[in-house]
């Protein structure tokens, strides 16, 4: 089952897995289309219409730089994101993003709720705390 689940999620995890593989060290576009291949075991091979534009990407966004040798290595920015309790991804910066980002945990746990019943039950004080922490930020 695992190769389809490769299939279907590899467009959108494209940035984490590059992220991951420029975290381990320096590599050019090919290097990272290569690993990947490796990694998935020929599940996935990323395209350079893929993977070039990306790069590209991450470089406007400050999350890498381009070597004199070609490869792409991580700024200090992007190490901080990856040290983001959240791991690889974007960190949320505004307070619009964060606000977004606990309404997305808040339906995740809702819906976790929802299928296993009694599942948050063990987190019911911990769960109060935090409802209450957010009324009086709220309140403030």
């Amino acid at each position: 089952m695992w190769p389809f689940r490769w299939m279907t999620h590899h467009k959108r995890g494209l940035r984490m897995w590059a992220l991951s593989l420029l975290a381990a060290s320096p590599k050019n576009g090919v290097e990272i289309i290569n690993e990947i291949e490796a990694l998935t075991r020929g599940w996935w091979r990323p395209s350079p219409g893929s993977v070039y534009p990306l790069l590209e990407q991450l470089g406007a966004e400050g999350l890498v730089t381009k070597r004199p040798d070609g490869r792409y290595e991580l700024t200090p920015k992007a190490q901080e994101e990856i040290d983001w309790p959240g791991g690889l991804g974007r960190r949320p910066h505004s307070i619009d993003e964060m606000v977004t980002e606990v309404g997305a945990m808040v339906s995740y746990l809702e819906e976790l709720a929802a299928q296993e019943k009694g599942a948050l039950r063990a987190h019911a004080g911990r769960l109060d705390e935090i409802a209450h922490r957010l009324t009086r930020l709220k309140d403030r």
